[in-house]
């Protein structure tokens, strides 16, 4: 079991930032998964626990629980939510290395989730379609991180053609626009909050995509938080000392440079006595010193 472990630590610390995203959301859906199971056990259920973790539609609830505007972008419901999520993430943030940065990825991920859940609650609290639905609705999911991106890629090359199974070669600024467009077309369906949080994620990677292209990187200071955070737990590195050595140690350097010297004096010798009187005129030794110096 622990060389597992390693195995998965090795392979997490070695994986570009989008897989590691990604493992990040697969290792907080199965620990979720295997607790279930175990409450479950007990006749528990972490149903009420978990949704700490959702982020509310209720500003009020909100207040209470700030954390989950970034929480609930690491959770999922069920295996097809992530497997879709998760397929997405690797085929668009692949793509997205790309052309940004891994920190941009980083940064838009999380923006995008926040920008998501923002809409969300702002939708869910404004439009009288909602009103109902208010007190009890609740967010998780990546799909607005990954909209982020997608939308992103989208702006920065917009005919870029992916290959799409059954529809052929797509560009890119068109499967964006179909995804979108759904979202829109959606947002009174059963998961509406969903679908509006999708275009808080798309605005924001339209948006970052867009500041970029001008200079300005609005997700400096979230990387920034992020650098801050992750500072305490990274390991630091001490670079060894070097050793400096006196004495012997320079002697014995000083003794090997003389006998360099002396051996390459010794060879000049007996080539300047070689073109003045030919190889008959030299001994055996210098014949000797020759034939070792040519080997080197």
């Amino acid at each position: 079991m622990a060389s597992i472990i390693t195995e998965l630590k090795d392979k997490f610390r070695r994986g570009n930032l989008c897989m590691q995203l990604i493992y990040v959301n697969i290792a907080v859906f199965v620990i979720i998964w295997l607790v279930e199971v175990l409450l479950m056990l007990f006749n528990q259920s972490m149903g009420g626990w978990l949704s700490w973790l959702e982020l509310p539609a209720s500003f009020m609830r909100f207040l209470v629980q700030p954390w989950s505007i970034v929480t609930y972008m690491f959770l999922h419901a069920g295996f097809l939510h992530i497997l879709f999520n998760m397929l997405w993430l690797y085929w668009f943030g692949t793509l997205f290395l790309h052309f940004f940065s891994a920190k941009h990825l980083r940064g838009l991920y999380i923006m995008g989730g926040i920008c998501g859940g923002l809409l969300y609650m702002l939708a869910y609290n404004v439009f009288p379609y909602f009103q109902g639905m208010v007190e009890h609705s609740l967010l998780l999911g990546a799909s607005a991180s990954v909209l982020a991106i997608v939308a992103a890629t989208a702006y920065r090359e917009p005919n870029y053609r992916v290959g799409l199974f059954l529809f052929g070669t797509v560009k890119l600024k068109y499967l964006a626009l179909v995804a979108i467009g759904a979202d829109l077309l959606f947002i009174t369906s059963e998961n509406g909050g969903g679908h509006i949080a999708h275009l808080g994620g798309a605005l924001a990677g339209l948006w970052f995509a867009s500041a970029l292209s001008k200079g300005v990187d609005i997700t400096k200071l979230i990387n920034r938080l992020c650098d801050a955070l992750a500072l305490p737990f990274s390991r630091r590195v001490r670079k060894p000392k070097m050793k400096v050595h006196y004495g012997a140690d320079r002697q014995k350097d000083y003794d090997y440079n003389a006998r360099k010297k002396s051996q390459s004096d010794e060879i000049d010798r007996i080539l300047d006595k070689l073109k003045k009187s030919g190889y008959e005129s030299l001994t055996g030794d210098e014949k000797k010193t020759l034939f070792d110096a040519s080997k080197r």
